[in-house]
C-alpha cells in the first residue's frame, strides 16, 4: 500500500528541464514521436508531484520558512517550466500529421493544447511569478489570523461553530468578528487585488487580447463554452433559483420568529441547531470507513487505502492556509485531501466534496496522458459535489441516525442557497476585468449592485464592512483562481440531478458516477455531463427540473 510519507521528487532546475526538454526534442527529430510522448509525460508527471509536494507542504504551515523558501522557489520556476512545455506543444501541434498525433494523444489533449499555446508567451513570465507572489500573500495574510470570542482565540476557520450558534448574539459576534479583521486589513486587501487585476489585465495585452476574460477562460481550458453561455445561465439561477432561496428565508425568519432575518442568521439552518458531526476528527474518520462501505465496494477501497496510507491533513490549527482542496501526485497515483475541521457540519461537506475530487483522480489514474488526469475544473467539480449527494442514505455515520433527515435537508438548502452567490461572485469578476482601471471603491460598489440582483435579501444590519460592498474579499478564488466559481455552480446543477436520480435508483445513479470518475479528463465539459446522462447547465429547463423536485422535497 503506497504511504505519502514515501512520495517525493528531487528538486527540479531550469537547467535540468531544458536538457530534459531537449532529449524530448531530440526524440521527435529522430521522429520518435512514440518514445518523445512517453518521456514528455514521464517528465510532467515528476514535475507536477514535486510542485503539489511543495504547495502542500506551504499551506500545511505558512510560517515555516523553509516551506515558504520551496514555494518562492516553485513559484519563480514555474513560467520557466511553461515556456518549455508551451513550446513543445506548439511543435506537436506544427506537425502536419495531426491525426497520427491524435492517434496517440486523443483529439480532445489536442484541442486543450490548442487553448494552452495561446496563454503563454515568454514575455509574461515575470507577471507570471508576481501573479503567484500576490496570490500567496493573500493566503498568508487569511492564514496568519488570530480572533478573539468568547475569551478564545481561533482563526478564521475557527469561528465557525460560533457563526452558526443557536444564540442569535453569538452568531452577530462571529461575524462582527469575522469582519473588523477583514477591515482591518482592507486597504492591503484592496492593495493585492488591484495589482492582480492589472497583472492579469497585463498578461492579456501582451498576448493579443482585449482583455483578461477570454484570457482567464483560456487559462481554465474551456473549450466547448464562453462567456454567453454563462450569461445565460447566470439568468436560469435569476429566474428559478432566487424566487425559491427567497421562500426558503422568508419560511426561516417565521419559524424562528425573527422580525427580519439577518446576514448573520443565514448560517442558521435547522431551528434547533445545524446538526454537527458525531464526533470529533478521528470518530469522523472512522465512522466514514463505514458509511463508504455501505456505498459502493471501489469508494470503501479506495478510502481505507487514503486513511491507512496517511493521504489525509483535515485537523484545522495555527498557521495552516484556511479551506479545503485536494491535489495529487501523478507519479504515485494516489490524491491528497486538504481540510480544516472544526466540528460543524462544514466538516462533513468538505470531507466528502474533496472525497469526491480524490475518488475521481484515483478512478482515472490509468490514463495514459496527464491532460486526461483531471478534468477540466467544472467538470471536476460533479464529482466532488456528486459525491456529497450521494452520501445522503448513509450520512447518519457521520451526524448520528436521529440527525440524518436534518442534515440530508440543510445540505439541500444550502445547495440552492450557494447558487445565487456563486453566479454573483462569477458576474462580479466579469465586470471587474472588463474595467481593470476601475478603483476598489469602484469595485465594491459593483459587489454591493449585483447582490441586490441575485441577494435581495442580503440584510447586514450593523457589519458596516459588508454594507460597503466588502464581501468578495473574503473569496479565495476571486484572488488565486479567477472564473473558477461559476464551476461550482454549474457543477451543482449536474450533481444535484445525480441526487435526483438517485432517489429513484440510487444503484444505478452510483454506477453512472462512479464511470464519470473514471472518465477523468478525457473529453470537454458538456461530453463528460451527456456521457452521465446528465442535462447540460446551459440547456434551458437544466436548473427549472431540479428546483421542481427541491421545491417538492422541501415543502415551500
Amino acid at each position: 500500500m503506497p504511504r505519502f510519507a514515501d512520495i517525493a521528487e528531487p528538486k527540479p532546475t531550469a537547467a535540468g528541464l531544458e536538457e530534459d526538454y531537449a532529449g524530448i526534442g531530440a526524440m521527435l527529430d529522430r521522429g520518435d514521436r512514440a518514445a518523445a510522448l512517453a518521456a514528455w509525460d514521464g517528465l510532467r508527471r515528476r514535475y507536477d508531484t514535486w510542485s503539489a509536494l511543495v504547495h502542500l507542504r506551504f499551506a500545511q504551515d505558512t510560517t515555516d520558512a523553509a516551506a515558504r523558501a520551496d514555494r518562492d522557489y516553485a513559484d519563480a520556476l514555474s513560467p520557466e517550466a511553461a515556456d518549455l512545455e508551451v513550446a513543445l506543444k506548439r511543435r506537436l501541434l506544427a506537425d502536419g500529421d495531426r491525426a497520427g498525433l491524435a492517434a496517440l494523444v486523443g483529439e480532445h489533449a489536442l484541442r486543450l493544447w490548442d487553448t494552452d499555446v495561446t496563454t503563454f508567451d515568454p514575455a509574461i513570465k515575470g507577471d507570471l511569478e508576481e501573479e503567484a507572489r500576490v496570490t500567496s500573500r493573500y493566503t498568508e495574510l487569511l492564514a496568519s489570523s488570530k480572533l478573539t470570542i468568547a475569551g478564545q482565540t481561533v482563526n478564521l476557520a475557527g469561528l465557525g461553530p460560533f457563526a452558526e450558534d443557536t444564540d442569535r448574539s453569538v452568531r452577530h459576534d462571529a461575524e462582527r468578528v469575522r469582519w473588523d479583521f477583514f477591515a482591518a486589513n482592507g486597504d492591503e486587501l484592496d492593495g493585492l487585488y488591484d495589482q492582480l487585476v492589472k497583472l492579469r489585465h497585463g498578461m492579456a495585452v501582451k498576448l493579443g487580447f482585449s482583455t483578461y476574460t477570454p484570457l482567464g477562460y483560456r487559462r481554465l481550458r474551456r473549450v466547448d463554452y464562453g462567456p454567453d453561455d454563462v450569461v445565460r445561465y447566470r439568468e436560469q439561477v435569476v429566474r428559478h433559483v432566487v424566487p425559491l432561496v427567497g421562500r426558503l428565508l422568508e419560511a426561516r425568519r417565521a419559524e424562528n420568529g425573527w422580525d427580519r432575518l439577518r446576514f448573520w442568521d443565514e448560517a442558521l439552518v435547522d431551528p434547533a441547531g445545524n446538526p454537527k458531526p458525531a464526533g470529533d476528527h478521528d470518530v469522523l474518520v472512522a465512522a466514514a470507513q463505514v458509511m463508504f462501505d455501505g456505498m459502493d465496494p471501489r469508494l470503501a477501497a479506495f478510502y481505507r487505502l487514503m486513511s491507512q496510507g496517511g493521504f489525509m491533513d483535515l485537523k484545522n490549527r495555527p498557521g495552516k492556509a484556511g479551506g479545503g482542496f485536494c491535489t495529487s501526485f501523478p507519479t504515485a497515483g494516489v490524491p491528497f485531501i486538504f481540510a480544516n475541521f472544526n466540528g460543524t457540519h462544514h466538516d462533513i461537506g468538505v470531507f466528502t466534496h474533496e472525497m469526491g475530487h480524490a475518488f475521481q483522480n484515483w478512478e482515472s489514474r490509468g490514463w495514459d496522458g496527464v491532460d486526461y488526469l483531471w478534468p477540466t475544473m467544472e467538470a471536476a467539480e460533479i464529482n466532488s459535489m456528486g459525491l456529497e449527494f450521494l452520501s445522503y442514505p448513509g450520512i447518519g455515520h457521520l451526524v448520528g441516525d436521529d440527525a440524518a433527515e436534518r442534515f440530508r435537508r440543510m445540505h439541500l438548502i444550502g445547495a440552492l442557497t450557494f447558487l445565487p452567490y456563486g453566479v454573483c461572485v462569477d458576474h462580479f469578476q466579469h465586470e471587474v476585468y472588463a474595467r481593470p482601471e476601475a478603483s476598489p471603491a469602484e469595485r465594491h460598489a459593483m459587489w454591493s449592485r449585483l447582490e441586490a440582483v441575485y441577494m435581495p435579501w442580503t440584510d447586514y444590519g450593523d457589519l458596516s464592512f459588508l454594507t460597503k460592498g466588502g464581501r468578495w474579499q473574503a473569496k479565495p478564488h476571486i484572488y488565486g483562481s479567477p472564473f473558477y466559481y461559476i464551476d461550482y455552480t454549474l457543477a451543482q446543477c449536474c450533481a444535484m440531478q445525480f441526487w435526483v436520480k438517485s432517489r429513484h435508483d440510487y444503484a444505478t445513479a452510483m454506477e453512472a458516477y462512479v464511470g464519470l470518475c473514471g472518465r477523468g479528463g478525457s473529453a470537454p465539459f458538456q461530453d463528460l455531463v451527456r456521457s452521465a446522462g446528465l442535462v447540460s447547465p446551459f440547456a434551458d429547463g437544466a436548473l427549472a427540473d431540479v428546483v421542481q423536485e427541491a421545491t417538492r422535497v422541501l415543502g415551500v
